[in-house]
């Protein structure tokens, strides 16, 4: 089965995903630094349209709000959702990650980031929001 999660951030009706200047990977203290509230939108057989974040506070249905930090993994999301979302614990789930993000005309754009498997290792499963260029 294939779980597709998608992220909006809490002030659009999408992610805002831009180029960083700034390439540091330091850990993030979480004792001093604020969390952030992540979006997720989970949706199973495929991602949502960009069409479904056209209109703000019309966003699909099933919102998990995570508060996290930057240096959050992939993994580190997908075991949150597992945690509230029974079809992401199958031992075959594959959770695949988007962020949907405005482009310089307002337009919604879905870039795919990264798959986690629900119960063993991949080589996304380290990628963090950070180095996936996310904005807050």
């Amino acid at each position: 089965e294939h779980y597709h999660t998608t992220m909006a951030s809490p002030a659009l009706s999408s992610v805002v995903v831009a180029t960083s200047s700034s390439s540091s990977s330091a850990k993030v203290d979480r004792e001093k630094v604020t969390p952030f509230l992540l979006r997720v939108f989970s949706k199973t057989g495929g991602h949502y349209s960009t069409g479904d974040f056209q209109v703000r506070g019309k966003e699909p249905a099933g919102e998990i709000q995570i508060y996290t930090w930057k240096d959050a993994s992939l993994r580190e999301i997908t075991d949150l959702v597992k945690s509230i979302n029974h079809a992401a614990r199958f031992r075959n789930a594959r959770l695949s990650f988007a962020f949907i993000f405005p482009d310089s005309k307002g337009r919604n754009i879905l870039r795919e980031v990264g798959t986690v498997h629900s119960s063993r290792g991949g080589p996304d499963d380290m990628k963090t929001l950070e180095s996936l260029k996310f904005e807050v």
